[in-house]
């Protein structure tokens, strides 16, 4: 059962009717965790923008998808594990990847390895990182704006995750197909 309200353009508060609208532009629906972020314009118009930021980093669709994922499955995100499957197939990313993100298995290439390894080490660790685990993501071809990079997709993955933890978020029915749960 979802505990937070998933707003339509209809039922949403006024600041977020455009949101809501942009949403139904971008991606032909209104997906319910932009529903349930429609209660607060503020935050809708943050996850939208971090969104975009994200995607326009310096990240390639493979590893904007190491990124989102393993955060998602770090985090156990029931909806968005399924959404970002859906989005890394939009995005042509090759599905042997996302299915080893979703099992937990190892990367196809030793820098996808490592920048998946670096993003769950500031996941887990809250951001404490090594200077001899930044000397591996370095070695493994990536910069100090890769690692930024990491914080901005973690923000938006943070509110995204916490929030479908509280709200209890739906699938949507165009990402059913992917419906995840964590191996035991």
């Amino acid at each position: 059962m979802t505990s937070l309200t998933i707003h339509t353009i209809e039922s949403a508060p006024e600041a977020s009717k455009p949101l809501l609208q942009g949403s139904q532009k971008a991606f032909g629906m209104i997906p319910n965790l932009h529903g349930i972020l429609a209660t607060s314009p503020q935050v809708l118009e943050g996850y939208q923008k971090l969104h975009e930021l994200f995607c326009n980093s310096s990240f390639n669709a493979q590893e904007l998808t190491v990124v989102w994922q393993g955060i998602n499955v770090e985090h156990e995100c029931h909806y968005c594990v399924p959404a970002h499957t859906g989005i890394a197939h939009a995005m042509k990313v090759d599905p042997a990847l996302t299915d080893a993100l979703r099992n937990e298995q190892p990367m196809p290439t030793t820098k996808l390895q490592a920048l998946l390894d670096t993003t769950l080490i500031i996941v887990r660790n809250r951001g404490h990182i090594s200077q001899e685990q930044l000397d591996s993501f370095y070695a493994a071809g990536y910069g100090e704006q890769h690692l930024l990079d990491i914080i901005l997709g973690l923000s938006q993955k943070v509110m995204s995750n916490y929030i479908n933890h509280i709200g209890n978020t739906p699938v949507d029915e165009s990402f059913e197909q992917f419906v995840w749960h964590k191996a035991k």
